[in-house]
């Protein structure tokens, strides 16, 4: 059995390109851990989202603070604290903050690829 704990001071900023305005992750269970899973605390800042994108795997995402939105090409969800949203394997889709809101949700992936579609 292994512990890990949602430290927002142990997340590090991510500009990477799969991202629109200011991210922090913190990667909580990685493949040094658990062989098919992987779970990512992710806090979009001010309304930051990701782009358009999809995996080729089943995406989990739990709301654990904030106001955010996940949109696929057919639905756009507003999401809170507690919510949970299952995105199926090839969907696209993307997730982040309402505008001048701040959300963190988990993010719990199988291995897999992601393909960025902007």
């Amino acid at each position: 059995m292994k512990r890990f704990t949602i430290d927002r001071d142990r997340a590090a900023s991510d500009d990477g390109p799969m991202f629109i305005g200011s991210v922090v992750r913190q990667e909580l269970v990685t493949q040094d851990h658990a062989a098919t899973q992987r779970v990512t605390a992710v806090t979009f800042l001010a309304g930051a989202r990701n782009r358009w994108h999809r995996h080729t795997t089943e995406q989990v995402l739990v709301m654990t603070s904030g106001h955010g939105i996940v949109a696929t090409d057919e639905q756009e969800l507003e999401v809170e604290t507690g919510d949970v949203v299952l995105i199926e394997p090839g969907e696209r889709h993307w997730h982040g903050a309402r505008p001048g809101h701040d959300m963190t949700h988990l993010s719990i992936l199988l291995p897999g690829e992601i393909t960025i579609d902007e």
